[in-house]
């Protein structure tokens, strides 16, 4: 069994984000700390809160978060959970999307709508600058240059530290960078469906970026031969080795897997320890771990 007195975010190494915030390459997503469907508050108001305070214990000092998570509960929870802030927590939380009804999510990245995103957002987290920004999609109603100009100018304006971007093509990195700096990218990436990011990590560690895949891990079910076999070579889970290629991948990852649970936060933080070998990792690359 796993000795938790000895778990740490810090044994995955650490990675820059816009070069002045370094961070453990594990991190927290914080989307499933509220209501079924990502919808109102969570059903354990304590549980949540004691998941978020267990993670900072962890050392992750990295926690995604966005205001259509609840919406406004995710950020609401983070806030009463660890403020005052640990010194060098980075909080990244994400606008430009709604959440109008349970099961609906709806584009607005609009100028209006992200300054007023911001606002909320620094009012939530009780942050007089957000470390990091990140537009959680493209909007096909709003002008994609007009949202990142909007960014750009909270930036200059001191309410945002960096700006991010989530859901994209490199097209998309390459022309937001023409109007201000970019260093992250957030999109869906993991061992089992990887390929349609794979040239934006490369990109992203060549640039300097650091890149959050999201929905980070597997389910059990899903597990082919290659990652079960490495699984049991290190007494480890499936969910682990998910992790632990995703570290392996890309010295500018930093998966972001949520939870509800403290054990399974634990399980995650001790795959930050794992160190897969070459030939394991190029096992795992070749064969797609989907059935």
């Amino acid at each position: 069994m796993q000795d938790t007195k000895k778990l740490s975010a810090a044994a995955a190494g650490t990675a820059m984000i816009g070069g002045d915030l370094v961070v453990n390459r594990m991190g927290y997503g914080a989307m499933r700390i509220t209501g079924d469907g990502i919808f109102g508050p969570p059903a354990d108001r304590a549980g949540a809160i004691a998941v978020l305070r267990r993670a900072a214990e962890l050392d992750v000092n990295v926690i995604d978060t966005a205001d259509s998570y609840g919406p406004n509960v995710s950020e609401e929870l983070i806030a009463e959970a660890l403020y005052p802030y640990p010194k060098g927590l980075v909080i990244a939380t994400k606008g430009g999307w709604l959440r109008p009804l349970p099961g609906i999510w709806a584009h607005d990245a609009s100028p209006a709508h992200l300054r007023e995103a911001v606002e909320g957002s620094l009012k939530r987290l009780r942050l007089e600058r957000i470390d990091l920004y990140q537009l959680h999609a493209p909007d096909p109603a709003a002008a994609f240059e007009e949202s990142i100009e909007t960014l750009a100018a909270l930036r200059q304006a001191g309410k945002i530290r960096h700006i991010g971007l989530s859901n994209v093509t490199w097209e998309h990195v390459e022309r937001a960078r023409a109007i201000v700096p970019i260093v992250s990218v957030q999109n869906r990436y993991s061992i089992a469906d990887h390929r349609e990011s794979d040239h934006i990590v490369d990109n992203c560690e060549r640039d300097g970026l650091v890149f959050f895949p999201w929905n980070p891990v597997i389910r059990s079910s899903d597990a082919g031969d290659a990652i079960q076999s490495v699984a049991r070579a290190h007494g480890a889970t499936v969910h682990q080795i998910a992790l632990a290629w995703l570290l392996r991948r890309s010295r500018t990852m930093v998966p972001i897997p949520g939870t509800t649970s403290i054990p399974h936060l634990e399980e995650n933080i001790a795959a930050c320890a794992i160190k897969i070998t070459d030939d394991e990792f190029q096992a795992l690359t070749r064969q797609p771990v989907l059935h």
